[in-house]
């Protein structure tokens, strides 16, 4: 029996100029021209309808231009491959999820950090990431687009508090965002798994330390 098709979380729909600051990294170049906006919205919405019907690795470019009325050369002029589509629809629509929870990080609150940790947890399991044996090219993609946005929002909080710490808020912001992409998908693997509300708890506590590495030092009484 074929697995049903892996599919993008269903969230709320979030339009490319609604949350530009925190997207992944292979996002193209931002823009506020309407026209440009409106092809990569049409395009976004067009493969998050296709993958309702069919597995990613069988979509093609054609495909995902087709359904978005547009041409072959027009999807080139917007993003260099499926991939990188992919990669700007799963951010788009993360960044969604984080934006209607109200969740933003200044650098020290638990509780948004948890709130974090939280959507990526919930998005994970919304998306049925792992609802197959073999989730083939969009696994990496989905990674690495969650990771980014988590990484950005983190390191964004981070700088807002100078240290003179050895280790770069880059560093910190990078292993914490891997720490709790690993820790929430390895959750998602599990049979019978707890809440995500439950699990949140324990990466919180496996991160703290990375992040601590971040708090100004303070020198020892003489």
């Amino acid at each position: 029996m074929s697995s049903p098709p892996a599919k993008l979380a269903e969230v709320p729909e979030l339009t490319v100029e609604q949350a530009p600051e925190l997207m992944p990294e292979r996002t193209p170049e931002r823009t506020t021209d309407p026209r440009i906006l409106r092809t990569r919205n049409l395009l976004q919405q067009a493969l998050v309808n296709l993958m309702k019907e069919k597995q990613f690795d069988s979509l093609s470019v054609q495909d995902i231009a087709e359904a978005a009325t547009i041409n072959r050369a027009t999807f080139y002029d917007h993003y260099p491959d499926k991939f990188a589509l992919l990669e700007c629809t799963v951010g788009t629509r993360f960044n969604e999820l984080l934006s209607e929870r109200g969740i933003t990080f200044n650098g020290t609150c638990t509780a948004a950090l948890r709130a974090i940790v939280l959507g990526v947890c919930d998005f994970i399991a919304s998306a049925q990431l792992l609802c197959t044996d073999h989730p083939g090219q969009m696994e990496p993609h989905m990674e690495s687009a969650i990771i980014a946005v988590v990484r950005r929002m983190l390191l964004d909080g981070l700088e807002k508090h100078p240290s003179a710490a050895p280790t770069s808020p880059q560093m910190i912001a990078t292993t914490t965002a891997w720490a709790i992409y690993g820790a929430a998908k390895e959750w998602a693997q599990t049979p019978n798994r707890p809440p995500s509300s439950e699990i949140a708890d324990t990466i919180l506590t496996l991160v703290h330390p990375v992040l601590a590495l971040i708090e100004p030092s303070h020198s020892a009484p003489a």
